[in-house]
């Protein structure tokens, strides 16, 4: 049995509503995941008199396909998708059945309008919580357009596969055989990847804002709420909404929450905000502000919208550590998610470089899975609060180096090893290993902003208890600003903060 009895009490109301029947191919062998394969979708079977099952041979083995009867979809997945892909496979049964989307009509109409063949292929692990969101789109992409196809492949389950293109990151997107992107995408990232882009000119003619919101993460999205609330046209540009919040795997600080998953959190944030008829400018990312009669945002393909007033809540990224190896080998050994990456390591030596708390938790998780874990820290003591620090010393498997500095990633298709500087003797060392994951920290997404907006030595733009920057008219929020804590909840008050600051501004001015 795959299923325990907790699964399949939600499943089967999710089964319930299946609108016509499904066809399961599987192409099995002899085993342990093929048995595996064979076991779920003969529960799967067992479960709904709408699902069938049909041997066959695929052209991976073991794998199954999800169809319509007398109609291949072209959805695929070769392993066992369980863990976190096993929403993928809901959504798959209930999409391929008939069951309308979520999306909007006109990306539907984008997808459908798709000419030519795309086979995609997408390598995942059951562990990596970024990976669903390209299964689910692209298999969509192929339930609506049968020039599309998509093969989800585990990891774990080919690693010979894995290995021979030398894949050490996911989610990896293969297009028609050809390497496409690494990382989470968004179906709209993704139909951005395939398709023309808009016209710039359809941004530059919309009407100017009231409050145009820069940025769509916690900040981003608490201030658009909060300023569409009080009746005023307002827009929010973003790169990618829900920001670094996308890429977090447990929250358990949200208050009233106990615990919760970032890409579920920020679904719940976008859902919101569609709520209050804001409108929202997705994978737009801005270039240049400029206080004019109205202030002025241009984005990177050209684009100028116009505000009043404006809340910037462009949030922060993962600090690189700026050594030589570090950008030549980055998703070749140079990781940054080890809920993601990490299973694709197993049984080898990583380092983990940074000694707060997300390098230590970090470190913890990977030591469950690799052969081993060193881990390089800058200062002459962890940072990590101490029940992170007695965890990891409590580790068979961890090696802890302190007041070492690091000097250089190694290696020539992938990473080979790491050199670091003893701080006190400068003498260097060097490390043999397989993969280096960076945890040093965030830095503020403010670089475009130049010097037109006060920022400090650390690029943080400094705000007052209104939110309110030096220029008038801007607010900021988030961690973009130099709040004393970076935390979600401290976001969304920040954001909620410069929303009222901004309206205030407003009715005054």
């Amino acid at each position: 049995m795959i299923l325990d009895a907790d699964i399949k009490v939600q499943l089967n109301q999710y089964l319930q509503l299946m609108e016509g029947n499904v066809l399961l191919k599987v192409s099995v062998g002899t085993d342990d995941v093929s048995n595996e394969v064979l076991a779920l979708v003969d529960e799967l079977a067992a479960m709904s008199s709408s699902i069938t099952v049909e041997k066959t041979s695929l052209p991976r083995t073991p794998s199954f396909s999800v169809n319509r009867i007398g109609e291949d979809t072209g959805i695929t997945f070769a392993g066992v998708p369980l863990g976190h892909e096993f929403t993928s496979l809901v959504l798959a049964l209930l999409q391929v059945s008939g069951r309308a989307p979520k999306v909007e009509q006109n990306v539907i109409d984008q997808i459908r309008n798709i000419k030519g063949e795309y086979h995609f292929e997408t390598y995942i692990s059951l562990s990596c919580h970024n990976c669903p969101d390209v299964v689910q789109a692209l298999n969509l992409m192929s339930v609506l357009n049968s020039g599309i196809t998509h093969t989800m492949i585990d990891g774990a389950a080919f690693k010979e596969e894995v290995e021979r293109k030398d894949i050490m990151a996911v989610p990896s997107v293969y297009l028609n055989g050809e390497f496409l992107s690494s990382g989470r995408m968004t179906l709209e990232e993704i139909l951005a990847k395939i398709s023309d882009a808009p016209d710039a000119s359809e941004l530059t003619n919309k009407e100017p804002y009231d409050v145009l919101v820069v940025g769509g993460g916690p900040a981003g999205a608490s201030a658009s709420i909060y300023a569409a609330r009080k009746g005023i046209r307002t827009g929010i540009v973003a790169e990618r909404f829900g920001g670094q919040v996308m890429d977090t795997m447990g929250i358990e600080n949200f208050i009233s929450v106990k615990h919760t998953e970032g890409p579920k959190l920020v679904a719940s944030l976008e859902e919101h905000v569609k709520e209050y008829g804001i409108d929202v400018m997705n994978l737009q990312r801005a270039k240049r502000l400029e206080k004019k009669e109205f202030i002025e945002i241009e984005l990177e393909n050209g684009a100028v919208l116009k505000s009043k007033t404006v809340i910037l809540s462009t949030g922060a990224r993962w600090r690189n550590v700026g050594v030589p190896g570090e950008a030549e080998f980055k998703n070749k050994g140079v990781a940054y998610c080890p809920h993601c990456d990490g299973p694709l390591f197993a049984g080898k030596h990583v380092a983990v470089i940074g000694g707060g708390n997300s390098g230590i938790e970090a470190a913890i998780d990977l030591a469950g899975i690799v052969k081993h874990v060193t881990v390089l820290e800058f200062m002459p003591e962890l940072k990590a609060d101490a029940v992170l620090q007695k965890r990891l010393y409590s580790l068979p498997n961890v090696t802890v180096i302190k007041n070492v500095q690091t000097k250089e990633i190694t290696g020539t298709d992938k990473v080979n090893g790491i050199s670091y500087v003893e701080r006190d003797t400068e003498a260097v060392q060097h490390i043999e290993l397989q993969g280096v994951f960076v945890q040093i920290g965030l830095v503020p997404n403010t670089d475009w902003l130049g010097d037109v907006i006060e920022r400090t030595r650390f690029g943080e733009i400094v705000v007052d208890g209104h939110g309110a920057t030096n220029i008038p008219g801007v607010f900021a929020a988030g961690d973009c600003t130099n709040s004393a804590y970076k935390q979600i909840i401290i976001s969304m008050g920040s954001g909620a903060t410069a929303a009222l600051g901004a309206f205030d501004y407003l009715i005054r001015n």
